[in-house]
């Protein structure tokens, strides 16, 4: 039998929205602070999917400069009429307290491998934004509701119509649904099936009672009734299972009239602990039963990690680089920067070519102007190396490798100098809950070493930094870190009334320069390897 494994999307690609157009299937992803933003994969098969390209990829469409972590990109909706692609996606300004700046927008396009429209505004009324295109011609608009009152903040779901011609929302949004008794609703898409409208919905919130419920109606505005054996799908009753957090998900046809669904989990370093991969999307196999409800085709709301898959010609061409010795013009599809674009300012590949230039920038604090680029971490053990040639001449400089996952949480190996400039100091930092810590007693003295090679061996939990002045001749520098506190689960616990936490671990290079004189650092090359013990 042919086989899908899960997650079909690893590390960090949560939310997502699927649609077929011919014999090609799209998976928009989430992508939060990281840009470019929301990321479109590719498949024919539904079981090898590839990343082929980002939707936000200019500032007039996304602008996150200061939005705090975890907020930005939220929840893309990617929908297909006619020849044109629609996305619809939140760009979350703020989400501390009472108050939720949630502004959603709508970016359309006839190629989708291609530029993006600039954004038409909808609302701000909540976030998860959807679009629905009716068989009758009509569009229409669903959110969940942000309601501040005594606290609530969930405030069900609304619905409002949309106008292509006058691109805008026209009359007063309606109150639809308040959510099922799991609470916490959100997510809605809607689909129409044998006279029935059917809204998927994410109720229960992201963590382990995460869940994917399902109500109709005949009219798009109900009343509704709930799926009789709702959730459809779950995790939460059953901590032992390796897919966990299950629900935020959405439907997808195939050519052959099979019913798939995607929808996010994590995948816990143990029973109900921390996902340093985040949030990842998986697929389950759908039946409609004569009641004209659906069901996952194995019997149970819980998810399976293998599952049937369709009988479609296999999907080829998913390579996974290994390697980046920066020898192209364009940077690697899986770099992604923090809150604005890669522009020529402060990242190059062109300045002095084979290498990777790094202009120096703000602090690893800033939500404004950073001078990062990394990748998620898809595996649990990786091995990530890198090699670079950096002259600072002040403390205030700093160039290396980097285990991030956000602004208050993070792993750095870093080359810098001290007051009179005329050493070359290694050292580590480490952030976790805002705190600074530098495990190292002393920093290691490499002065006089031109290029040095940095490499991380992220083991599950343990994050053990490696350095060398000659290729491949690696000695350990430090102790083994803490690589769990990169991940949503250990950032909610301890910081959670600070700051939402919904990414994933990343690694990648970094830059800083605190005198503001951008002093730049070259990379030779970035090596990403996957290890399977």
């Amino acid at each position: 039998m042919n086989i899908i494994r899960n997650p079909i999307l690893r590390g960090f690609n949560p939310d997502p929205s699927i649609v077929r157009v011919g014999d090609d299937f799209y998976i928009a992803t989430s992508t939060f602070e990281w840009f470019p933003g929301i990321q479109i994969h590719h498949s024919r098969d539904l079981k090898n999917w590839k990343l082929v390209a980002r939707v936000l990829t200019r500032k007039s469409q996304l602008d996150m400069l200061g939005v705090p972590d975890s907020c930005g990109v939220w929840a893309p909706c990617l929908t297909h009429a006619g020849n044109t692609f629609y996305l619809v996606y939140s760009n979350v300004r703020s989400f501390d307290g009472w108050w939720k700046d949630t502004p959603n927008y709508l970016v359309t396009t006839d190629n989708i491998l291609g530029e993006w429209s600039d954004p038409v505004f909808l609302s701000s009324s909540g976030f998860d934004g959807s679009l629905f295109h009716d068989d009758d011609g009509r569009k229409w608009y669903t959110s969940m509701l942000v309601d501040h009152r005594k606290g609530k903040f969930f405030g069900g779901i609304i619905l409002q119509e949309y106008d292509p011609a006058q691109e805008k929302l026209i009359g007063k949004p309606r109150h639809i649904f308040e959510g099922t008794e799991l609470g916490l609703t959100e997510g809605p898409h809607i689909y129409k099936k044998d006279g029935y409208y059917y809204y998927a919905l994410a109720e229960g919130g992201t963590e382990y009672n995460h869940a994917f419920s399902i109500i109709r109606s005949k009219n798009i505005d109900g009343p509704f009734e709930v799926h009789p054996e709702n959730p459809m799908i779950t995790s939460r009753d059953n901590p032992g299972l390796l897919l966990q957090k299950a629900g935020h998900g959405d439907f997808v046809q195939t050519q052959q009239g099979d019913w798939y669904v995607v929808f996010l989990v994590g995948r816990p370093l143990a029973e109900s602990g921390r996902c340093t991969l985040g949030r990842e999307s998986a697929i389950q196999k759908v039946i409609w039963k004569e009641d004209d409800w659906p069901r996952l085709a194995h019997g149970s709301r819980e998810p399976l990690v293998e599952i049937e898959a369709p009988e479609l010609p296999q999907y080829t061409g998913v390579d996974e680089q290994v390697l980046d010795d920066f020898n192209t013009e364009h940077l690697n599809i899986n770099f992604q920067s923090l809150r604005l674009p890669m522009t020529r300012d402060w990242v190059s590949l062109s300045d002095r070519p084979g290498f990777l230039r790094l202009k120096g920038r703000e602090s690893l604090t800033s939500l404004h102007h950073q001078s990062l680029v990394a990748r998620r971490v898809q595996h649990s053990h990786i091995v990530v190396s890198t090699c670079i040639e950096f002259d600072p001449d002040y403390f205030q400089q700093m160039a290396g490798l980097i285990c991030y996952y956000n602004t208050s949480h993070y792993h750095y190996l870093y080359l810098s100098s001290n007051d009179e400039g005329d050493e070359k100091l290694l050292n580590i930092v480490s952030c976790d809950k805002f705190e600074l810590s530098e495990p190292l007693p002393e920093p290691v003295d490499v002065t006089g070493v031109k290029r040095i090679f940095m490499k991380a061996d992220f083991d599950h939990a343990n994050l053990q930094f490696y350095y060398a002045t000659e290729e491949d001749n690696w000695k350990k520098i430090g102790s083994v870190l803490d690589g769990s506190i990169l991940s949503d689960d250990y950032v909610q616990e301890h910081c959670g009334r600070y700051r939402p936490a919904f990414t994933g671990a990343f690694v990648g290079l970094a830059c800083q320069d605190l005198t503001g004189n951008k002093l730049h650092a070259d990379f030779d090359w970035f090596k990403y390897e996957e290890i399977n013990n």
